[in-house]
């Protein structure tokens, strides 16, 4: 087992990996830019090291810094945790290439499942069901008519480097196609410097369900059910829930079993999540993200199972000790992602947190590494804490969170708390009937 690991990150997940770092008995080294010099995770771990100034690219995306970090603290594996460099697979190479152990997939897989065509073929080779689409890069007008002519309107004009919600455009019928294929090059190449889109039939009220996956490139592979995260703005996520209230316990071993062999079969190493579209009781691969995700934890407070942990364990090159029948459901979870920005304007929140307080009890778990005095700096993703709450039913889950978000105190910024407590008072949530396009129709007031 490693004996140091250099935290590749920030914020709640820097803090989350650290945590489980300690309780492994490892050391831990947090990087970090000037902005973050007090933050918690650096403040807790055993080593740090300032990689530059605020801009992302100056410290967090500064790779030569990352690993000169790493060769001075004597770290032996980098965590690259969620965003930034969790999947550049140039990044995963250089780990290696300079003797250290990245914890995460093999450049090989993040390679392939980062490229949105290839993901989709690789997926569809695997026995995982596509959404019915373009055969790969479109690569002109007419050629993204003659697409959607052949797999219907609507159609869904996407970015194969995308992410985010950019580089995605929908067109409603043939006179819309041009403009959209247009538009979907045009934000993909300023956005990512790569204007190469593919396109898919566009679904009318699809849930968005993830599979939760861990493999050890040994043989050893399982699943640990869905997460539903079909409450999302402009393709951001906000609300979590596992399992989801749209699948049944046969919908759930099925689809769960499908994609555990599949990443049997492709040899995969790690956390991994498998995304898809589902309506009218079908799945249809959206892509794969080759790290762990900032809703892991209501996967761990279902199964108990500490999904850092594992990632840690099988980089170490152990195989799972968990086989599929180890893994049972326990209850239902919701997360609820705090955010510094204004509730109704959703315009972002930076300053000083004058008073803080986190929510506790049975079955409550804030990941964040707020404290009052602390300065949220405005460089970085306005995500500040992660509410989790289970229960042992979705109602009762729901009663807690809503006791938690009463007490849950944050001042000096404003917060997403007061959207959260509008949004889990509203009968369709209640009812779990919802949809991607649910939030926003409740934000707009379009219900």
């Amino acid at each position: 087992m490693f004996e140091k690991i250099l935290i590749a990150n920030r914020g709640e997940i820097a803090l989350r990996i650290h945590r489980a770092c300690r309780e492994m008995g490892i050391q831990t080294v947090a990087i970090h830019s000037t902005a973050d010099a007090d933050a918690m995770h650096v403040r807790l771990a055993d080593e740090s090291v300032c990689i530059g100034p605020a801009p992302i690219k100056d410290s967090y995306l500064n790779i030569p810094a990352i690993l000169s970090a790493a060769n001075i603290t004597g770290a032996e594996a980098i965590h690259p945790g969620v965003g930034f460099l969790s999947e550049n697979a140039d990044f995963a190479a250089m780990v290696e290439e300079h003797g250290l152990v990245f914890i995460g997939p093999t450049p090989e897989h993040i390679s392939l499942m980062g490229d949105k065509v290839a993901a989709k073929k690789a997926a569809e080779d695997l026995g995982i069901p596509i959404v019915p689409g373009s055969d790969g890069a479109v690569d002109t007008a007419e050629e993204a008519r003659a697409t959607a002519d052949r797999i219907g309107y609507p159609v869904l004009i996407k970015a194969t480097a995308g992410g985010g919600g950019r580089g995605m455009k929908v067109a409603q019928n043939a006179s819309e196609v041009e403009e959209a294929y247009r538009q979907a090059r045009n934000e993909a190449k300023n956005a990512f410097g790569n204007d190469i889109v593919y396109m898919e039939k566009y679904l009318g009220r699809p849930r968005h369900i993830e599979v939760q996956l861990l493999a050890d490139g040994q043989g050893g592979s399982i699943h640990l059910g869905e997460r539903d995260c079909s409450l999302q703005r402009r393709h951001q996520k906000l609300l979590e829930e596992a399992l989801s209230p749209a699948l049944n316990a046969e919908q759930r071993s099925a689809i769960g079993a499908r994609v555990a062999e599949a990443m049997l079969d492709l040899g995969y190493r790690g956390a991994g999540t498998i995304e898809f579209l589902y309506e009218d009781g079908e799945f249809y691969f959206i892509e794969m993200n080759t790290r762990i995700q900032v809703e892991h934890p209501i996967s761990e407070a279902i199964t108990g199972v500490d999904l850092v942990r594992e990632q840690i364990r099988v980089a170490a090159g152990l195989p799972l000790d968990l086989k599929q029948s180890d893994i049972k459901f326990s209850g239902h979870a919701i997360e609820c992602r705090i955010n510094a920005e204004n509730p109704e304007t959703f315009v972002p929140s930076p300053g000083r947190v004058t008073d803080y307080h986190a929510p506790g009890g049975l079955g409550v778990r804030v990941d964040s590494g707020l404290y009052a005095g602390y300065r949220i700096p405005s460089a970085y993703d306005s995500l500040i804490a992660k509410l989790i709450v289970h229960g042992q039913t979705r109602n009762e889950c729901l009663m807690r969170l809503r006791r938690a978000l009463e007490e849950f105190v944050i001042v000096g910024v404003d917060t997403s708390i007061p959207l959260h407590q509008r949004l889990i008072g509203e009968q369709d949530f209640i009812n779990g009937d919802y949809d991607i396009h649910w939030l926003e129709k409740f934000v707009a007031g379009t219900l």
